[in-house]
């Protein structure tokens, strides 16, 4: 705008000099007023909701003092940077027009503007307020991590859907609380996120995670590591890969806790007992060849360590993993089940017949034929499937059998991301994986000659019944001898050495 002219010199009248303009009255300023006010009304907020939570969130770190003051300097920026523009132009056309972005209340037009721009600005705080509340909740969430921040770990979604955790948020476990685990948290998101910008992050992903956080601070959050759970009843339902789909049970007690509370350490859990100290040495990466290990007595500070014959030398020192709840429990959220394992569920289920002939063995098959893709599976499932029960007598339920085994390879392998059971180990058990038997293999021996037992399988569980039918209903409470469906076992071979989750070796 012109500013007024001054009067004539000869008219007379007193020349009155107006007062300059500051150089923050600009529109350039007060738009960035408005962003700073907004983010000063929303980092308050969420400083508020940071110290009134019981429960720390830690994106509610990140999104109180990183974005927020990120938006609060840019506004203070903009401030700044309208008043130097203002005055620089001042500077430049004084006497012209050296007001070309100031605020003048003066103006009809100007004033519309304003008003329109107050009632802007007031708006504009309210959904700061509002809009940092539901992006914090939302920044938390489990389609966050899993679609939005990190879209291309879609089996550990799917897989995380039907698991035991699925109402655990993935930051509980991935982060926890705490500042120096959330900064290490986002040094390593910054690298996944590069990687997958670049699209050159590793498939299969890695593991296990090696800087993920020890299980005492996460696991025992919520699992109460002094509860006696003392024996646990579960049923193993099996069914063999013969022309008559022949069911197998065994219903176990698992020892979890052999002693009562505040006795001496037994059972399964007597590895994280805090009176013991289990440290071992792996030579591979997934942590499945362990040929030394260390048990340490924490009340008198005796220690025995057991090594197999073939490993000579003492590991080195930054290679030993103190044992927690993840040597065991190694997919706790993420699990990958075998191909047997689910076409047995859904055998057992129902939804794959049991009409079929050798049907476990043919789903199996089908599922595992070399170079399918997600595209193409579904198509050469059912080919494959046509082709081995051709006969009239199956056309009633093979369409549904079909359907399922469909089912059961999208939700369980993913080929683009060369993802299954196979890349996974899962190490509770000893059945498709070393698991128990990586040490309780009695090849593991002390300098005292000493062995970490394998052939007794009383100390980690019980066979109350095993078989099918009326075996099943008469129950022994001594414990009854394993008694392999396929006949003598080898005592030199574990289940694995034949067992593999797919195809019997």
């Amino acid at each position: 705008m012109q500013p007024p002219s001054n009067p004539a010199p000869d008219s007379g009248a007193t020349s009155v000099p107006r007062k300059p303009r500051s150089h923050f009255n600009n529109w350039i300023s007060a738009i960035g007023a408005v962003f700073s006010a907004g983010a000063l009304v929303s980092f308050a907020f969420l400083v508020w909701m940071d110290f009134s939570q019981r429960e720390k969130n830690p994106y509610l770190g990140i999104l109180t003092y990183v974005v927020v003051p990120i938006f609060l300097i840019g506004g203070i920026a903009m401030v700044l940077f309208g008043a130097w523009a203002q005055r620089r132009y001042a500077l430049k056309h004084a006497g012209d027009r050296p007001d070309r972005w100031q605020i003048d209340f003066g103006d009809l037009k100007q004033r519309r503007y304003i008003f329109i721009f107050a009632g802007g600005g007031v708006m504009f705080l309210l959904l700061s307020a509002f809009g940092s509340y539901q992006t914090y909740h939302y920044s938390e969430s489990t389609q966050f991590c899993g679609e939005v921040c990190h879209k291309a770990m879609n089996p550990e979604l799917i897989t995380y859907k039907r698991g035991a955790h699925a109402r655990v948020d993935c930051v509980e476990c991935h982060i926890g609380s705490g500042a120096e685990w959330f900064v290490k948290a986002k040094i390593n998101g910054t690298h996944q996120l590069i990687a997958y910008t670049l699209d050159n992050y590793k498939r299969p992903i890695e593991t296990p995670i090696k800087n993920l956080r020890p299980a005492q601070d996460i696991c025992e959050k919520c699992h109460w590591p002094e509860k006696f759970h003392g024996n646990i009843d579960v049923n193993y339902l099996h069914f063999a890969s013969d022309k008559k789909n022949t069911p197998y049970t065994a219903r176990i007690l698992m020892h979890v806790n052999t002693s009562a509370p505040g006795g001496p350490a037994g059972g399964i859990h007597w590895h994280v007992n805090p009176d013991n100290r289990v440290e071992y040495y792996a030579t591979d990466d997934k942590r499945q060849d362990i040929p030394w290990m260390r048990v340490t007595n924490m009340k008198d500070g005796t220690s025995r360590t057991f090594r197999t014959e073939k490993f000579k030398s003492d590991p080195p020192a930054a290679g030993l993993r103190v044992m927690d709840c993840m040597d065991c429990h190694n997919r706790p959220a993420h699990t990958f089940p075998t191909a047997n394992d689910s076409v047995e569920r859904a055998m057992a289920s129902g939804a794959i017949s049991t009409k079929l002939p050798n049907i476990k063995r043919v789903a199996v098959q089908a599922m595992t034929q070399k170079d399918l893709t997600a595209a193409d599976a579904p198509a050469k499932i059912a080919e494959f499937m046509k082709g081995k029960y051709a006969d009239a007598e199956f056309a009633a339920v093979l369409p549904a059998s079909i359907t399922k085994v469909q089912e059961i390879f999208a939700t369980t392998i993913f080929p683009e991301r060369k993802a299954d059971w196979r890349v996974y180990p899962n190490n509770i058990g000893h059945k498709d994986w070393p698991g128990c038997f990586r040490c309780h293999d009695d090849k593991h021996k002390s300098s005292a000659g000493e062995t970490v037992r394998a052939s007794d399988c009383t100390t980690c569980h019980t066979i109350i019944s095993q078989g099918r039918g009326a075996e099943l209903e008469t129950l022994s409470a001594k414990g009854l001898k394993f008694a392999h469906p396929g006949g003598e076992l080898d005592p030199d071979l574990t289940c694995a050495d034949c067992h593999n989750g797919g195809i019997q070796k």
